[in-house]
């Protein structure tokens, strides 16, 4: 395989915890680590950050492949992170430390992020200015070992801090579905716009994509967001297309679904908050042992050729 140098990104978006998991599990992504930069000190600790007397915010620094994933794209993945236009922290962590910023690493690196920025600032996602400050890198300093992967190691802890900051809930009413309803109606057969916006289920048996065969990845159909992968699709004999995992944890959300008189775990797409279908345990074994139980209508195939110049370039290491 043909191999490409690595960069470095640099971002600070709040508590380092929460800004790990949205890089995870993409194609070119190399290493994730949290720490500490753009202060006056060497090496500080955690504690010296929090009490806002060396100049440090946290941050998470990335090495990645950019011939593989763009810095474009790492921008673009950051800004739905954060709240770009609060200037005294990120939530309910307040202070310095907990500021934004993008760190350059290079002067294209800081053209990409300021024209990010202003094309934000000119979207009106936002009714308050742009804050986050494009800065040059300055020496990062790897945080204590228990703060690296702390999604991990602390789940439960991670996931009750992470909702009850706000920043969840932020996302979700800011980068989450945030559709033209008369315009899918339009662009959407009315099956699709039942299933995705309305929660339908299509016949078993009798949908595009339950025996379809062929490399490439299906996306969301509202929102284009890349969800699963026909290396992981498999026959369960349900009668809808089914994959042992999706192609990211982080582009799919699980909600309780208690409708029909059953406990079920209901599958949305992130960006779109598409219903995509429902959770089971009952997949492969040797691949986990989950099942996630997909509408056709919810998706689309681009098949492997076709995936750069829909760009989705990133996802054609799969199959190499």
């Amino acid at each position: 395989m043909e191999q490409h140098s690595s960069e470095l990104a640099t971002f600070a978006g709040g508590c380092f915890w929460c800004m790990v998991s949205p890089f995870e599990e993409l194609p070119g992504i190399h290493k994730i680590v949290s720490g500490y930069t753009g202060g006056h000190t060497e090496n500080p600790t955690y504690e010296e950050v929090c009490s806002e007397t060396t100049g440090h915010v946290e941050a998470v620094q990335i090495t990645f492949d950019p011939a593989i994933f763009p810095y474009e794209k790492l921008v673009e993945l950051f800004w739905q992170q954060v709240d770009p236009t609060d200037t005294g922290g990120q939530f309910h962590d307040r202070g310095s430390s907990y500021q934004t910023a993008i760190f350059y690493h290079s002067e294209e690196q800081r053209q990409i992020a300021e024209a990010s920025k202003a094309a934000l600032g000119q979207s009106g996602r936002f009714d308050k200015p742009i804050f986050t400050p494009i800065l040059p890198a300055k020496p990062f300093y790897e945080a204590e070992e228990h703060h690296q992967g702390y999604h991990r190691k602390n789940p439960a802890h991670y996931k009750r801090y992470s909702k009850g900051s706000g920043r969840l809930d932020f996302i979700e009413r800011n980068w989450s579905g945030k559709v033209d309803k008369n315009e899918l109606k339009e662009r959407l057969t009315p099956l699709q716009y039942e299933v995705t916006q309305n929660s339908a289920t299509e016949p078993a048996f009798h949908n595009e994509f339950w025996d379809h065969h062929g490399d490439g990845i299906y996306v969301d159909i509202v929102s284009g967001e890349p969800l699963f992968s026909s290396t992981d699709k498999y026959d369960s004999g349900c009668g809808w297309p089914s994959f042992t995992r999706p192609l990211r944890d982080y582009n799919v959300k699980e909600k309780t679904d208690l409708t029909h008189f059953m406990i079920r775990t209901e599958v949305r797409s992130r960006e779109g908050d598409s219903h995509l279908g429902h959770l089971f345990n009952d997949g492969p074994a040797e691949a986990g042992g989950m099942r996630y139980c997909i509408n056709s209508a919810a998706l689309r195939f681009v098949p492997k050729e076709d995936m750069p110049k829909e760009g989705y370039g990133e996802y054609t290491v799969l199959f190499q």
